[in-house]
């Protein structure tokens, strides 16, 4: 049995933690303020919207008093006179009071409802304001049940039609009101995930938080599929926690607005419903602990076969080579074991869950008969008590069983909540990791050169030094050639020089990020055109086709201008594109972005030697300082130095005009 399961009030306090951590920026700055603020807000609001109602209602109600009060007798009968026996009582000024407390509260923290912070406030007092309407004309519609039945009774023909027409101009009031929180609950969700999803998708692409972060590896217990936290559980969580949210306050509403009326009729029934529903949630929440960790299991297991599948798609041509179709479907439907077996057990428990519900639901409607039935057979109160103790009872049981009607769904919230914070605390430690990294091994990113002084290398989460006490400078112009037996490193130290890995000890100084750039042995291709393809990550328009043309003549791809003379074009580039292609493309993005240093990873593997002298010459003729990994003993041809590297933590240095390849196995 895990923790949370042996300390349910601490799991919850925990998950209301992590919802207030991902719900509370949106709405107002954590570094400003605190969660008592937060939550001040919130009750600022209701008193808010709680006040501006009842000013509205004894507007409307003073205005149709003298302009049609024929009208209000008719349809509003004694609600002029509660109205106005609530103001006269003490809950009239304690309203009033708490309204301008409310009003208070917000013109005090007005400098941090600042950047559109506003707009989801006004528009969740605008949704309160819409559920206090309702379940105001709920209650109104309660009392004209109860004269329907009774007009019914009495043969009151009518009696019976002045109360219908009462209850539908109730209809006709709610209807548009109803449609109007129908559309503004999902439009405040939207605008919420759109800030959201930038949020994360910030923090997600800085500090190479998505570069760190290890979402293959599913034993790891790094942070799983971040994708779909990003896209999915962001666009779940925010639509599940306005709805939730918005369906507790109606629910909180509704109790007190039907509590009222239930006690007015019995407080005997009153007081057995609260404890039956008190009973039953109790009762479902203890059964239900179960759903929690199987909903966050399930969302795993079905990101992991998604990804599996995608995976296929990426490397279909590879997979077509190898014939490695069988070896492939059998992954997938591993994947796909472990999602069904999960989901079976989650169907069992849901199911174990929806017979307690039931059994709740169908118990429940013997209660008014039980209580109502002996005063209304001892003639204390009128036939029609029964349908509206019914309507108000239903009304009450249904605001306080909201966690056993909502369990299953709650469960798979709770789910989306910890997977989302888990992301966001995840990639928010990268960012302090990376900074105190920074800090304690002394790096700079703003030198004229590259310069590692008593570099210790060791590949994270490994205890394997790599390279131990390296000391190397790599000016302006100056070329490095790395080599060494495979396995020794020489890719990660291009990852260091590169500023993807820390060093474990020494300082590492390197040119700006503008002026240092990469190319792998498979060049990135991206998701767009030719043009956004060449100029990548530069902005596209700085570089006019005439341009373009030229440097693809340049890296010897004219084929490229004439299969594709609209550099606006989108296609399936690395398809279309061989590897050599791919190579060549990239030389032709390294000209474009003009840096003065280039780490190149064996950027020319896959092309003659002939092209690879070019290109090495275009490099040379611009006076680019580089360093480059590679196994050709050509390459010596064009570097100055040679780094030798033994795998074992040794290096050496030669000049490269004597240095013989064939000691470097």
């Amino acid at each position: 049995m895990s923790i949370a399961e042996k300390q349910p009030f601490q799991s919850f306090r925990n998950q209301v933690g992590k919802l207030q951590r991902l719900a509370q920026p949106y709405f107002l700055p954590v570094e400003e303020t605190s969660s008592w603020q937060f939550l001040l807000l919130i009750f600022a609001l209701l008193a808010v919207v709680v006040g501006s109602t009842l000013l509205l209602l004894t507007a409307l109600l003073s205005i149709s008093g003298s302009l049609a009060p024929e009208w209000q007798m008719r349809f509003l009968p004694g609600v002029p006179e509660r109205v106005s026996a609530l103001w006269h009582s003490p809950v009239g000024p304690l309203v009033s009071f708490l309204m301008l407390a409310g009003v208070l509260c917000f013109a005090i923290s007005r400098n941090k409802l600042r950047n559109g912070r506003w707009l989801p406030w006004l528009l969740l007092g605008a949704i309160l304001l819409l559920i206090l309407v309702i379940n105001g004309i709920n209650v109104g519609i309660s009392f004209v049940a109860r004269n329907v039945e009774n007009a019914l009774v009495a043969y009151d023909q009518d009696g019976f039609w002045k109360v219908v027409a009462i209850y539908a101009f109730c209809l006709v009031l709610a209807l548009p009101i109803r449609a109007l929180q129908s559309y503004l609950v999902p439009r405040l969700g939207l605008l919420w995930r759109e800030w959201l999803s930038e949020r994360m998708l910030g923090k997600y692409m800085s500090n190479r938080a998505y570069y760190l972060l290890n979402p293959n590896d599913e034993e790891s217990e790094e942070i799983d599929n971040p994708d779909q936290r990003i896209s999915q559980d962001t666009a779940s969580f925010t639509s599940t926690s306005l709805s939730v949210t918005v369906e507790i306050l109606a629910s909180f509403l509704t109790f007190f607005s039907f509590i009222i009326v239930l006690w007015s009729i019995s407080s005997k029934l009153a007081l057995w419903l609260l404890f039956y529903s008190v009973g039953g949630t109790a009762l479902v929440i203890f059964a239900s602990r179960k759903l929690v960790a199987l909903n966050n299991q399930q969302l795993r297991l079905e990101a992991d076969f998604r990804y599996g599948l995608v995976h296929i798609r990426d490397n279909a041509e590879s997979i077509a080579f190898y014939r490695g179709e069988k070896q492939e479907s059998k992954e997938a439907e591993r994947r796909l074991r472990g999602a069904i077996k999960n989901y079976n057990r989650l169907i069992i428990w849901e199911a174990l869950i929806s017979v307690i519900q039931r059994s709740y639901d169908y118990f429940s409607r013997f209660l008014p008969w039980l209580v109502i039935a002996p005063i209304y057979f001892a003639k204390e109160v009128d036939f029609g008590v029964f349908g509206q103790a019914f309507i108000a009872f239903s009304q009450v049981l249904g605001s306080v069983s909201y966690i056993v009607n909502n369990i299953d769904r709650l469960a798979a919230f709770s789910a989306s909540i910890s997977r989302l914070e888990a992301f966001q605390g995840k990639v928010e430690e990268i960012g302090f990791k990376d900074s105190k990294s920074d800090e304690s091994v002394g790096i700079r990113d703003d030198q004229k050169s590259i310069l590692l002084s008593n570099i210790d290398l060791v590949p994270p989460k490994s205890d394997r030094c790599l390279i131990r006490d390296l000391t190397l400078e790599v000016g302006p112009e100056q070329k490095v050639l790395v080599v060494g037996p495979s396995g020794c490193g020489k890719t990660s130290f291009l990852r260091l020089v590169s500023g993807l890995w820390p060093a474990s000890k020494g300082d590492v100084n390197r040119p700006s990020i503008s002026e240092l750039l990469f190319i792998p042995q498979k060049p990135y291709m991206i998701l767009g055109t030719l043009r956004e393809q060449l100029c990548y990550p530069q902005d596209s328009s700085r570089f006019s086709n005439q341009h373009l043309r030229a440097v693809l003549e340049e890296v010897r791809l004219p084929e490229i201008n004439q299969r594709y003379p609209d550099f606006d074009i989108k296609q399936d580039w690395p398809r279309l594109l061989s590897l050599g292609e791919q190579q060549r493309l990239a030389f032709a993005r390294l000209l474009l972005n003009s840096p003065s240093f280039v780490v190149l990873d064996e950027a020319t593997s896959a092309l003659d030697v002939a092209t690879e002298k070019h290109l090495y010459q275009l490099l040379a003729q611009r006076e680019m300082a580089f360093v480059s990994v590679g196994h050709r003993p050509t390459l010596k041809d064009f570097h100055d130095t040679v780094l030798e590297l033994d795998g074992h933590g040794g290096w050496k240095l030669f000049p490269a005009s004597g240095y013989n390849f064939n000691i470097a196995s």
